[in-house]
């Protein structure tokens, strides 16, 4: 065998050869340690998972699974990202959903993503909004139709809209709980109603844009001043929870809505399914 010359292969296409060879056994082994990873959330650490509410584990696991297919170029972020022009002109209505999935490439603020809603979306969920899915779900709707909206500002436009969703969340807890003291990273103790601003800044210091998050603290300012502080000093709540919301909720009997003034329909299990009643008002 000859390594250079005419009709020989050169050591530029071993390179190339093996090189292909390498990318494609990283590939394999970052699969084989996601099976693995899926083995043990169902054997051990699985009662956890489905133990979350189920909006926060939805928005979660999509998300996550979303970033990972993304990242091993199974799926392009191509079609992911929100442009009006596809939406009106192509009709791929898909990305009005799918921009809220991405939560960015794998790194730091991609792991501290994720961990804001294990974390500040679940206790949400369960605390305030416990027996709530139904205003919790409206949340997220509110949210979603706000960034979209914004998104549509030419020097507010943002592709994807995962992490503008996020710090939505972690602004409505912020308020909801404003005296938790928080530790960050074991340095720095401060209250929660100032933690959407130092994970601004922590996006930005590990290269992230300042406008996603941004845009998601004030859109939770609008949520939790038309849903909280406004009916408190007005009586009136132009935020209240639709009726096909709850409609919604009923219907496939995701999580429990205390108060629900629909009754559960009769179906069988479906994903990221709760119990519902409907209690005397």
């Amino acid at each position: 065998m000859r390594f250079s010359g005419s009709g020989g292969l050169g050591w530029g296409d071993y390179w190339r050869n093996w090189s292909d060879i390498v990318q494609i056994e990283g590939l394999f082994r970052m699969l084989g340690q996601i099976w693995v990873g899926l083995r043990v959330l169902h054997q051990g650490e699985g009662r956890y998972y489905n133990s979350l509410p189920p909006i926060s584990k939805a928005f979660g696991t999509l998300g996550f699974f979303t970033t990972v297919l993304v990242q091993i170029q199974i799926l392009n972020p191509a079609l992911l990202y929100l442009s009006y022009s596809d939406v009106f002109k192509n009709f791929q209505i898909w990305r009005l959903f799918t921009s809220f999935l991405f939560l960015g490439k794998f790194s730091i603020n991609f792991g501290i993503r994720l961990l804001m809603i294990a974390r500040y979306g679940v206790q949400l969920e369960k605390g305030t909004f416990e027996k709530r899915t139904a205003d919790f779900l409206w949340m997220m709707i509110f949210g979603a139709i706000s960034l979209l909206v914004l998104s549509a500002i030419p020097f507010l436009q943002t592709y994807f809209l995962g992490v503008p969703m996020v710090s939505m969340l972690l602004y409505v807890w912020s308020r909801e709980y404003p005296n938790s003291q928080i530790s960050m990273y074991g340095l720095v103790q401060l209250r929660s109603f100032y933690l959407p601003w130092a994970m601004l800044g922590l996006d930005v210091i590990f290269g992230s844009q300042i406008l996603p998050g941004l845009l998601g603290i004030l859109v939770g300012h609008l949520y939790y001043f038309f849903s909280v502080l406004y009916p408190l000093a007005s009586g009136k709540n132009y935020l209240k929870t639709p009726m096909w919301v709850h409609k919604i909720v009923a219907r496939f009997r995701i999580g429990v809505q205390g108060n629900a003034p629909v009754r559960p329909a009769n179906t069988g299990p479906s994903a990221f399914r709760g119990r519902g009643y409907r209690l005397n008002q």
